[in-house]
């Protein structure tokens, strides 16, 4: 329960604000609140339209998640000069003043969740947006058995890539309709998982799939999945999620990205006793070598492609193509990241 004390704090501080006069030079009133996070008090404050903001305070080079924009919310970035401080905030507005009594639940709740956090006062701030957020959302159909197995094999690559840059969830780029699952300007990484106990026999969706990016090269990460019981050995599909959460430093923009894959939090319980052990893991360089089908080959050598919805299977079970070696494979995730 959000205490009534954060409610009173908010609401006196506002109704000053907007009780002071306007003036060119105070086109935004603030007021510091008494909770403190590590980078200095939290503030309210009211513009010359009237609308009442929240500031969190934030380092200099930090960056502000995007996508709230009105029209009732804008969260953005900006700077407060006085005649002895210059400061950062990130400044969550309500736009719209009939919903000030709702604009005070919200920011009390962050006040309460700051206080808990004050190390970490704007994940505090998007966490509680989240929790919001997530009223209004509905819920979606269960995963089935080869989506799940096909995005663990993807979190299990994230993983790897946040465990050395907390927004390589930015590269991860399959949930929002990209052709590869994983790309940077010139590095690419498609990742296919499978549970069949034999055989390496990726299916292939399109004729771009296994198109490297242009001047770049693509890789094809492949896992053998093993699905156990609730007590089995391997990793929960829920753990794999929650890690993934604890490394990223922007947990929105990774809860948008599983939303667009089709899994939220609130599914956990679901997928409790899914897990999956890894048991093969090999990566092949797309290029000349590699059996592929793809549109740039096709107009290539002269065949027109004026077809749609392509799919193929690629049989890797042999030795041709050659799989990268460890260390490789090693040198591709770091380029990805230092991209």
């Amino acid at each position: 329960m959000i205490e009534e004390h954060l409610r009173r704090l908010l609401a006196d501080h506002w109704s000053a604000l907007e009780a002071e006069r306007v003036s060119e030079a105070r086109r935004l009133r603030v007021a510091e609140l008494t909770v403190v996070s590590d980078r200095g008090p939290l503030a309210a404050a009211v513009d010359h339209e009237g609308n009442r903001h929240l500031l969190v305070p934030v380092p200099t080079h930090a960056k502000v998640r995007t996508g709230l924009d009105g029209p009732v919310l804008r969260l953005r970035k900006r700077p407060l000069e006085d005649e002895d401080t210059y400061q950062h905030y990130v400044d969550l507005t309500c736009l719209r003043n009939d919903l000030h009594d709702l604009f005070t639940e919200l920011c009390a709740d962050v006040l309460g969740e700051v206080e808990r956090a004050s190390a970490h006062p704007v994940r505090a701030l998007y966490e509680v947006l989240d929790r919001w957020k997530a009223l209004f959302l509905a819920r979606a159909a269960p995963l089935g058995a080869e989506q799940l197995a096909g995005l663990f094999g993807e979190l299990t690559l994230l993983g790897r890539l946040l465990a050395s840059d907390p927004s390589a969830h930015r590269i991860w780029r399959g949930p929002s309709g990209h052709r590869h699952d994983f790309s940077t300007d010139v590095t690419a990484v498609e990742v296919k998982s499978s549970t069949a106990a034999q055989g390496r026999r990726p299916r292939v969706h399109g004729l771009d799939q296994l198109e490297p990016p242009e001047g770049g090269t693509l890789c094809l990460a492949w896992f053998r999945l093993r699905r156990t019981g609730a007590n089995g050995p391997g990793t929960a599909f829920p753990e794999l999620v929650d890690r993934a959460r604890r490394l990223c430093d922007d947990e929105y923009l990774l809860l948008t990205l599983l939303a667009a894959a089709g899994y939220r939090p609130s599914d956990a319980d679901l997928y409790r006793d899914v897990r999956f052990q890894v048991i093969e893991e090999r990566w092949y360089r797309v290029d000349a070598g590699f059996p592929s089908l793809t549109g740039r080959a096709l107009v290539a050598a002269g065949v027109p492609v004026p077809v749609l919805d392509v799919e193929y299977t690629v049989d890797l079970s042999g030795q041709i193509p050659p799989a990268l070696s460890a260390d490789d494979t090693s040198r591709v995730i770091d380029r990805m990241i230092k991209e």
